[in-house]
């Protein structure tokens, strides 16, 4: 695969080429090592393209994270536990809490990456919250959210998430004081 977009969002290029090099070389290693035709497996069950194989989301995140693991990446979770003090007088959950979390797709020395090929929520999710999040817990200071460019995305299922999106969107939200240094990575087979 190749790196066919980069968007540097509240200075997060300079950032990273500037702390962590090594890491961001292995980032691009990484995508480059993925041989995304391998990946066209799922047969499409959708009206508008019934029958017609597409990228799998699936085999493509155990590709990167088996190859991100080769490199020391790992993932790191947050337990989540829910405060009670907002429920209405009177009322009581009926189910526990039990066992949230959330959790960093990668994480070496203070940098977390996240690879999405889900719906678009969950893209600016990662960058807008999750990786700040993660960056209050202590666990990076800047992050990498991979994600394909439209023309991938095309050759997936209906409602994936592509770089083009969450580019014009935090250009049009703009950057907050909470936000995290981050470079968004589109990529392409």
């Amino acid at each position: 695969m190749i790196v066919a977009g980069v968007f540097s969002f509240k200075g997060g290029r300079e950032y990273i080429q500037d702390r962590y090099p090594q890491l961001l070389k292995e980032i691009y290693l990484t995508i480059e090592a993925v041989s995304a035709a391998r990946h066209i497996t799922k047969k499409s069950k959708e009206k508008t393209m019934r029958g017609r194989m597409l990228y799998n989301p699936k085999a493509l995140n155990k590709t990167f994270k088996k190859l991100f693991g080769k490199r020391g990446w790992k993932a790191v979770k947050v337990p989540c536990e829910y405060s009670r003090g907002f429920y209405a007088e009177g009322y009581e959950p009926k189910a526990a809490n039990k066992g949230a979390f959330r959790e960093m797709d990668f994480v070496k020395q203070k940098l977390g990456v996240e690879v999405q090929f889900g719906k678009y929520a969950f893209m600016v999710y990662n960058v807008c919250a999750k990786m700040t999040i993660f960056r209050n817990q202590g666990h990076i200071d800047s992050g990498v959210e991979i994600v394909p460019v439209k023309q991938f995305a095309d050759r997936m299922s209906t409602g994936v998430s592509y770089f083009e999106q969450i580019v014009w969107d935090l250009q049009h939200r703009g950057e907050a004081d909470i936000d995290v240094p981050a470079i968004i990575l589109g990529i392409d087979a």
